[in-house]
């Protein structure tokens, strides 16, 4: 899925967050959005992932404007996968419950090959805090992955791993963006330049620079 967004400015009460943003996302492609706290970064990431709605701008998926999509909800679940600094899995359910829960019904029977692809098969049974971190983070990679989604939003999914474990999400990332599926990243991490093809530098509220 291509996303174009134009003229992007939001407004949190008096403070202006986002000045102006204008950028792109490749289907299939892996987009890094780097920056220190405070750039912007994250709510360009909510804007783009439907989660905000911009003070001013616009947004479109495949050349269909947002306000255009129908039920939102049901395009979320379908095209879109989100992965998060926390990996709020739900503690009474199981690894493989919590990425069974946000399965639409015909993506159900894929949960246990999508769990061995990320070296978690043998923990599908355990609650989280039975698993380490890294562990609980591919649950969460699982969970966002499950309906083979048109692009995975992730903001600071690394945020509470150390460098072995950070690098090998962003090594994940990038084998699922070789086989078609799109990322879009928010991270101050900037070991993630080494797997993105597009890296997008946020400072204040604009995009300093694009890298590729």
């Amino acid at each position: 899925m291509n996303i174009e967004a134009h003229g992007l400015e939001h407004f949190y009460g008096q403070e202006h967050v986002l000045r102006g943003v204008d950028i792109s996302l490749k289907a299939g492609s892996f987009t890094a959005i780097i920056g220190e706290s405070g750039s912007g970064k994250t709510t360009l990431l909510s804007i783009l992932s439907t989660l905000l709605h911009p003070s001013k701008g616009s947004v479109a998926y495949d050349g269909k404007a947002l306000e255009q999509v129908g039920n939102i909800d049901h395009f979320r679940r379908r095209h879109i996968g989100f992965v998060f600094q926390f990996h709020y899995l739900i503690s009474y359910l199981s690894l493989r419950e919590n990425v069974a829960l946000a399965a639409l019904g015909e993506n159900e029977a894929n949960i246990d090959l999508l769990l061995g692809s990320l070296g978690i098969e043998r923990l599908a049974k355990r609650y989280s805090d039975e698993v380490s971190g890294g562990e609980r983070q591919r649950a969460a990679i699982a969970r966002a992955l499950v309906n083979r989604p048109s692009i995975v939003f992730a903001d600071e999914p690394t945020g509470n791993l150390d460098t072995k474990n950070a690098l090998g999400v962003y090594e994940l990332f990038r084998r699922f963006s070789d086989e078609g599926i799109g990322f879009a990243v928010a991270s101050h991490d900037k070991k993630i330049a080494d797997f993105a093809d597009t890296i997008i530098e946020m400072e204040d509220g604009i995009v300093k620079a694009i890298h590729t």
